[in-house]
């Protein structure tokens, strides 16, 4: 087992990974009441063309079929993983991203039955023709929950305008239509390829034991088998320097517009420490300029141009980048206008150093 070691925080970082490829992160919290644990795998909604566990020629499957997946993992041959985490005090919840798909529990007692629950739940599907073919009316209003919500429309819309052949331009879920095609075999195809421990990491933060956390995953893996990991091929994504939609306009009954401007970052680094790096250098960024704090945030909101939801954020993944810049405003046109102004004006602007200072402690 190593332990990481970090000065700043005082505090000890413990990693080992498994004999079947399962990377294992233990960072114990001592005095805290609550432990969470965190089990995902890198498989998103843009994986949908690959070469499958065992086979050599790449497959296309429907859009929406990580997020189908996650729905399934929690019906198990002998109940809901659900309700057996509530039954000890815990709760549990699931998302998934473009990038990854991630279960997780927060729990203030039997921290160690909830880390191996979480553990042999995502570790074993419970698939039938019948239950697959229930879950599509769930996730089917699901969509539709959010083809109806005005914010998401217009975050995931100011996503599309970036792309031209990026799959971050699919919605998470799918469509009705995609939906409707995924079938128990391609679940499983795509479950047995992305699920693999290879594939796979743990996180457990809380009032834990190290060395015996540890003890109980290496148990735990032990008595499963799995296949010979094996490296996962997903088709590499070409995708033009260009945005696809300079400017959409989406009519929607709302009580104020909405607005978000993006910028596409084409510049994608794949060393994990430079990413890092540029994450907390763009975040530093974005506080100085936006936060409620900032001159610009104060100015803008006087002038009524902006109110409480106004904000800025970084998105950094695996093959993609961009920053999205907006809120609420009774002056969309007005606001897109000085965004667009502050971008162009960039290389002038004056970062003062006490902000900087204070922004960055």
């Amino acid at each position: 087992m190593e332990i990481i070691r970090d000065e700043n925080l005082q505090e000890n970082l413990y990693f080992e990974k498994m004999d079947n490829g399962l990377k294992v992160y233990l960072l114990p919290k001592p005095g805290f009441s609550k432990t969470y644990g965190l089990f995902s795998t890198r498989f998103g909604s843009i994986d949908t063309t690959f070469v499958p566990l065992n086979e050599e020629e790449m497959i296309t499957v429907p859009d929406g079929v990580a997020h189908f997946l996650e729905h399934k993992m929690f019906e198990m041959s002998d109940g809901d993983a659900s309700d057996k985490f509530a039954s000890l005090g815990a709760q549990t919840n699931a998302f998934t991203s473009s990038t990854r798909t991630a279960y997780l529990f927060n729990t203030t007692s039997h921290e160690n039955e909830c880390i191996e629950l979480l553990l042999d739940f995502v570790q074993e599907i419970y698939l039938t023709d019948e239950n697959v073919e229930k879950e599509k009316g769930i996730i089917n209003q699901e969509i539709g929950m959010y083809d109806d919500d005005p914010d998401w429309r217009c975050y995931f819309g100011s996503i599309q305008n970036l792309y031209n052949n990026h799959p971050i331009k699919i919605d998470i879920a799918g469509t009705v239509e995609t939906v409707a095609q995924i079938d128990k075999d391609i679940l499983e195809k795509c479950y047995h390829t992305f699920y693999h421990p290879n594939n796979m990491m743990l996180l457990v933060v809380g009032n834990i034991d190290a060395s015996k956390t540890m003890e109980l995953v290496r148990n735990n893996q032990k008595h499963k088998h799995f296949e010979k990991p094996q490296k996962i091929i997903r088709k590499e994504v070409v995708e033009e320097n260009h945005i696809s939609v300079k400017e959409n306009i989406l009519h929607m009954d709302v009580i104020m517009p909405k607005i978000i401007v993006s910028i596409k970052v084409n510049d994608i680094l794949s060393d994990s420490k430079l990413k890092l790096k540029r994450e907390l250098a763009m975040n530093v960024l974005l506080d100085l300029l936006f936060a409620k704090s900032s001159d610009i945030f104060e100015t803008w909101s006087r002038e009524g141009i902006i109110n409480d939801s106004f904000s800025a954020n970084f998105t950094q993944e695996r093959d993609y980048s961009f920053i999205q810049i907006g809120g609420d405003s009774n002056k969309p046109a007005e606001l897109k206008d000085r965004i667009y102004q502050l971008i162009n004006d960039m290389k002038n602007y004056k970062i003062n150093q006490l902000d900087f200072e204070h922004v960055k402690k």
